[in-house]
């Protein structure tokens, strides 16, 4: 069946040209020149595409009235007034996507594709949750659990697309084994996946790596050398840990996500790359939108389709078939005697409460087994990690004497950067931050200039 678009728009010459448009490309067209006559015809749309400044109710409030009687018609926002924030705003509401006006007519139509795939996604989604019932093992991913199973659902559906997933959970979840999974069941299977650790890599050698650079771009580039964007160039690029990358950095990453283009460090040359992009972080992206570390039309763009993974603790019916998992995997590894696990020693591990989820329980049961000396792992073998946790303090000694708040953090801070003799990257590390978040610390209490001689490497 042909999808029908519903097109609001008050300037009539306008809706008549997008009309032929999307009637050429082989849509239904419905069309309405204010928002309260779509208001009537929105149950029959496929797609809303609608301006945000129309006479009377503007297009934001039509897009809440759509929202709350229809949750999953997309809608793609078009707007020639204010700034990008003004499109932000449009997708917080609730809007796919957005087209600053004067846009292509093929831009158009690509962003109308997109948001018309992931509908098309979400609607399978369910019935491929029931037929993939049974199958609890997934490119070495382990999962009975519902939560497990609407995964193996998504990773189907997404993975033919080209659509930019956004992968979201704690350290040790399993957020490389999801990401390589959709990458080895889409089309782009044989082609390169190309993994980016963005908090390893340096943040003034960021550019560099990912974007490359010409011969002569800065002391030591001795020949051009191209960077992790083109090494993916017809794959796959997995940004990991993308909440680690800092503000200048995130502005040319928009760029690739929404125009597949970029210039190498030291060249005014455009270079044009398909890739598919996947992210992973460990962060709660929202938290850095509200902070300023994060863009937001970045985020939008990347969070196409979210994947949530939750950690272990919350699936805790998965823990007897991981332990099996890791039981064969590893005694073979490590030439172990070990052939099985008790079901006492599963019970010590599901009353354990895995801070380091699927990895961690990995490796207590490879250390559990390498310490064993027969051929059934028992409870007695189980080696988990024992050590101690910090002092809870009592209502008497919750601050120390004298000090609030904020002189408190401030304090501490302080301390990071005295231990890690000046160098941001460490005292975030020892803090429990990412740079950004220090950064944005630091400006709020005045310390930044205060610091600013010192190494932020």
């Amino acid at each position: 069946m042909k999808s029908r678009i519903l097109i609001v728009e008050d300037e009539d010459k306008l809706r008549r040209v997008l009309e032929l448009q999307l009637r050429s490309a082989d849509f239904e067209v419905e069309q309405a020149a204010t928002a309260e006559a779509a208001l009537k015809l929105v149950d029959h749309a496929d797609l809303v595409l609608t301006d945000l400044r129309l006479p009377g109710m503007d297009g934001l409030d039509l897009i809440h009235l759509i929202r709350r009687q229809n949750t999953r018609t997309p809608i793609v926002v078009m707007t020639a007034f204010g700034t990008i924030e003004t499109a932000v705003n449009a997708m917080k509401a609730g809007a796919a996507d957005f087209l600053l006006k004067p846009f292509s007519l093929d831009h158009m139509m690509t962003v109308i594709r997109k948001a018309l795939e992931v509908r098309a996604l979400e609607d399978e989604n369910r019935t491929l949750r029931e037929e993939l019932g049974h199958r609890y093992e997934y490119d070495n991913i382990i999962g009975r659990s519902a939560a497990m199973q609407e995964i193996f659902a998504t990773i189907e559906r997404v993975a033919p697309t080209r659509a930019t997933v956004l992968l979201a959970g704690e350290s040790g979840v399993g957020k490389d084994l999801i990401a390589r999974a959709i990458h080895f069941k889409s089309p782009r299977r044989d082609r390169p996946l190309v993994k980016i650790n963005c908090t390893a890599l340096p943040e003034n050698l960021m550019e560099s790596e990912l974007f490359g650079y010409e011969k002569g771009a800065f002391t030591g580039a001795n020949t051009a050398k191209p960077g992790r964007f083109e090494q993916a160039d017809t794959g796959t690029a997995f940004l990991d840990e993308i909440g680690d990358v800092p503000p200048a950095i995130q502005v040319k990453l928009l760029r690739v996500l929404q125009e597949r283009e970029f210039e190498r460090l030291g060249s005014n040359k455009t270079r044009h790359i398909d890739v598919r992009i996947i992210a992973a972080t460990n962060q709660d992206l929202r938290a850095a939108l509200e902070q300023g570390t994060f863009r937001e039309d970045l985020y939008y763009r990347l969070n196409v389709v979210p994947l949530n993974i939750p950690p272990l603790r919350e699936r805790t019916e998965d823990i007897p078939f991981l332990a099996e998992h890791f039981v064969k995997k590893l005694a073979a590894a490590n030439a172990s005697p070990v052939e099985s696990i008790s079901e006492e020693a599963i019970q010590r591990l599901l009353e354990y409460h895995w801070p380091g989820n699927v990895r961690e329980l990995e490796n207590v049961i490879e250390r559990s087994l390498v310490l064993s000396s027969g051929t059934r792992l028992e409870a007695a073998d189980i080696r988990l990690d024992t050590a101690p946790r910090a002092r809870e303090r009592t209502a008497t000694d919750f601050l120390p004497e004298g000090m609030t708040l904020d002189d408190y953090e401030r304090s501490i801070i302080r301390e990071a950067l005295r231990r890690a003799a000046g160098n941001k990257s460490q005292a975030a590390r020892l803090l429990g931050l990412t740079r950004n978040a220090l950064r944005y610390r630091l400006a709020q209490m005045g310390l930044e200039s205060a610091n600013a001689g010192e190494n932020t490497d």
